[in-house]
């Protein structure tokens, strides 16, 4: 039973007996083929026997290793592979097809090769999973012939996994290095060396010109008989929330991503700079309740409460209650923090009703609201028109594009700070946005 399970017929069967079957019908206006047809099919017999023979014979043998990161990160390329040795006695034409977990949506995943007697080959393949979840890797399938290719057979290697997608762990490493206490300059923005604020004390140190005098020592002073100053550095330890909308606004997809997915990516990566600065992070996720809420820290692990938290955030139906979620605020959040919200504000009237609500927010906290472009849109709008029906669609994207901009005016005629990104720069921009307030003392 499994000889005919594995067994597949080649295409080169049927292109040869497709030319036996044109002899045996020529035969008959010609009865001098007829010999010539059943030689042929007795040899063509022959060959198929003993393709047959080759191909399932019992000294062959392969090994087949998957290989896989331990777990796979949201929206990056994640480097798998498939390494293949032929141990048998024979050279085989080999396809090779990996059942791939369905969220690719992968339909001709297959790679041909020769592998010779004990040659190896590595398939690697770069994935990019665009949602989180677990990932389950099925069975690994090759297809095995000869040179004489009539008969194919079928070798199953059971290489099931499941591997877990969580949010985008490479940018961390990747951001890593933005995070780092002595980078001065950053993409244009300096630090600013404000007089008058209260830092945390860092040392003593001797006076040099353009020094504060209101920072002299003079305890230091007078022992050291040389003018001495206080040296300060920023402030440590403050609370960096992210506050996540999950409301139905922010299933759109940008390039296979949810706008969720981005806000997810963006808040891990904040979350971690926070941390690599000494600063506490925490998390908050709401819709039409309170979902989730991670309270800052700075312990070792708040980054893994903060990954597994994220792990499980999923889109919800209902639009988003930021009266409910500013009460909440209120109630859990007393000393003033860095919020940022990753919302989706798309009409200028849906903006209005929560304003007054953000206003208060502000009014605690330092407010930095994340404004999504939909950069699909713009590139329409911008593309010709050919019928009157394209004018009329131009023309309704342009209101909104320019509406999308009114927001941005509106939010920061109120003091609210903004964040204009395209969703797949959001990350960067974000992280930009945090280094250059601290870097201006505004928190």
């Amino acid at each position: 039973m499994n000889f005919i399970k594995n067994s597949y017929i080649h295409s080169r069967f049927f292109l040869v007996s497709g030319v036996i079957i044109f002899f045996f019908i020529l035969s008959f206006p010609f009865p001098v083929l007829l010999p010539l047809a059943k030689v042929s099919l007795v040899l063509f017999a022959a060959i198929i026997v003993l393709d047959v023979l080759l191909v399932f014979n019992k000294s062959i043998h392969f090994e087949c290793k998957r290989s896989l990161p331990r777990v796979m990160s949201l929206g990056n390329e994640n480097e798998t592979g498939i390494h293949l040795q032929n141990n048998s006695k024979l050279p085989f034409t080999i396809e090779l097809i990996d059942e791939l977990p369905y969220q690719f949506q992968e339909r001709y995943n297959s790679h041909q090769f020769h592998l010779k007697v004990n040659e190896e080959e590595r398939i690697e393949t770069l994935l990019r999973p665009v949602t989180r979840g677990a990932y389950h890797f099925g069975n690994v399938l090759i297809f095995i012939r000869t040179n004489l290719s009539i008969v194919e057979r079928k070798i199953s290697f059971d290489c099931e996994e499941m591997i877990p997608v969580y949010p985008s762990i490479l940018d961390l490493k990747k951001y890593e290095f933005y995070t780092s206490k002595q980078l001065a300059n950053f993409l244009g923005v300096k630090k600013v060396r404000r007089i008058g604020q209260s830092y945390e004390f860092e040392q003593i140190s001797d006076y040099q010109k353009g020094d504060n005098y209101q920072s002299i020592n003079w305890k230091a002073t007078s022992k050291t008989r040389r003018l001495m100053v206080n040296k300060f550095t920023d402030e440590k330890s403050q609370p960096i929330y992210s506050f996540i909308d999950k409301s139905r606004y922010m299933k759109m997809p940008f390039y296979g991503m949810s706008l969720l997915d981005y806000a997810i990516n963006a808040s891990l990566i904040i979350s971690n700079s926070a941390l690599k600065r000494d600063d506490k992070a925490g998390l908050l996720t709401f819709s039409d309740q309170i979902e989730s809420h991670v309270k800052s820290d700075k312990r070792r692990d708040q980054m893994s409460k903060i990954l597994e938290t994220l792990y499980r955030e999923s889109e919800t139906k209902k639009e988003a209650n930021y009266e409910r979620m500013f009460s909440y605020v209120r109630k859990s959040i007393p000393g003033r923090s860095l919020i940022f919200l990753f919302s989706n504000f798309d009409t200028l009237p849906a903006l209005e009703r929560v304003i007054p609500v953000l206003r208060k927010i502000n009014k605690l906290h330092l407010l930095v609201v994340i404004v999504f472009k939909n950069t699909e849109l713009e590139e329409f709008y911008k593309t010709p028109s050919r019928n009157v029906a394209e004018i009329y669609d131009h023309t309704i994207a342009q209101k909104v594009s320019f509406e999308k901009r009114q927001i941005i005016f509106q939010l920061r005629q109120h003091a609210i700070q903004v964040v204009y990104t395209k969703p797949e720069e959001l990350s960067l921009n974000t992280m930009n946005k945090y280094l250059e307030l601290k870097s201006r003392g505004m928190i």
